[in-house]
């Protein structure tokens, strides 16, 4: 039997479901969640767009938000998959889907915008496009190791400096040899991927990221093949920026380049935002 099957059929964690507003607006905005974790890390930018008048979709990737079993039976195959689905079916509701990845979902997100060019605009937040050396040697040998240690400890409480956000984080906090070596599948094919993406591209980093460093925000800025690209730096939060310290600032960055990069239906978004910004005044 395949030890994979039914990896899926677990209970999802409270809180970790896919959040889908998607009620109406002609621009669609994807949200994809990053490696171990859930949408719940997307919750606070995804109330943000939707205030602002876009349509927004984060979807729970496989094998994420339950058990951790479900999280080490699941694939790099699974998860670039179901990113593609939940775009293309955002794309049959609306004229236009801006796709936004934090952590693994911006290598995801770099993944789908290699292959589909009418992307409007990419945001890659924090994008783990880059394992430190000693993670790829554990996910290339996850064979040897990772039966007999099972699942390691993956928490780093600098991810998140924010105490409160980091107590409500939804992360399994543990990992498999195997689930390291899915991730690596992912980077690598989301590294090759960079040259071939044309969408405006946003990046937003921390420089006190713990996770990935400067150095792999930077060889994205020069490996995609967007003719507009551009970096943007924050300070004083960690990796998980959309809910730590100085997260208005990426809100902020984030709904600047949508609004500037408007495939059809942006205009109106831009139009509801500036209306809510008004009354709220």
């Amino acid at each position: 039997m395949d030890d994979r099957q039914g990896a899926d059929t677990a209970a999802i964690l409270p809180g970790a479901g896919t959040i889908d507003l998607q009620e109406g607006g002609s621009h669609g905005v994807l949200l994809l969640h990053g490696f171990g974790d859930t949408p719940q890390t997307l919750a606070l930018l995804a109330r943000r767009l939707r205030k602002s008048g876009y349509s927004v979709l984060a979807p729970l990737l496989p094998g994420h938000g339950r058990s951790v079993e479900s999280f080490g039976n699941s694939r790099a195959s699974e998860w670039i998959t179901a990113a593609k689905d939940a775009y293309i079916g955002m794309l049959a509701r609306h004229d236009s889907v801006s796709v936004i990845g934090l952590s693994m979902g911006g290598a995801l997100a770099a993944l789908l915008a290699s292959e589909r060019r009418e992307i409007p605009a990419l945001i890659l937040i924090a994008p783990y496009l880059g394992m430190p050396r000693l993670l790829r040697v554990a996910a290339a040998t996850h064979w040897l190791w990772g039966r007999l240690a099972g699942p390691v400890n993956a928490r780093d409480p600098r991810s998140i400096r924010d105490p409160i956000e980091r107590e409500k984080n939804l992360a399994y906090g543990t990992v498999t040899g195997r689930a390291l070596h899915e991730l690596s599948i992912v980077v690598h094919r989301a590294r090759k991927s960079l040259t071939n993406v044309r969408a405006p591209t946003l990046i937003i980093q921390s420089r006190e990221d713990p996770r990935c460093s400067p150095a792999i925000a930077e060889y994205t800025l020069r490996t995609l093949g967007s003719k507009e690209k551009k970096l943007v730096w924050t300070e004083g939060a960690g990796h998980i920026i959309t809910v730590d310290y100085g997260r208005e600032r990426v809100f902020t960055e984030v709904e600047r380049w949508l609004s500037t990069h408007r495939g059809p239906g942006a205009a109106a978004a831009t139009r509801n935002r500036a209306a809510a910004e008004r009354s709220g005044s």
